[in-house]
């Protein structure tokens, strides 16, 4: 059995690094975060990027366990 490891760190991202996803949230939560995007003259976009900036720690580091067939 062989580990391997995958390092994913927080980076300042551009335009060209965004990707479109579809998400599930609790109707009260998207209806009270799309009022404070307004509040801070922001997009729905960045207040939830920033979120989740500082929610996330700053590396996460993920193992894959390799299992070699005898």
């Amino acid at each position: 059995m062989t580990t391997t490891s995958n390092t994913c760190s927080i980076t300042t991202m551009t335009s060209n690094d965004t990707q479109r996803v579809t998400l599930f949230l609790n109707k009260h939560i998207l209806k009270q975060a799309k009022a404070e995007a307004v509040l801070k003259e922001t997009s729905l976009t960045l207040l939830v990027e920033k979120a989740l900036i500082q929610y996330l720690p700053q590396e996460t580091i993920i193992k894959k366990v390799k299992i070699k067939n005898e």
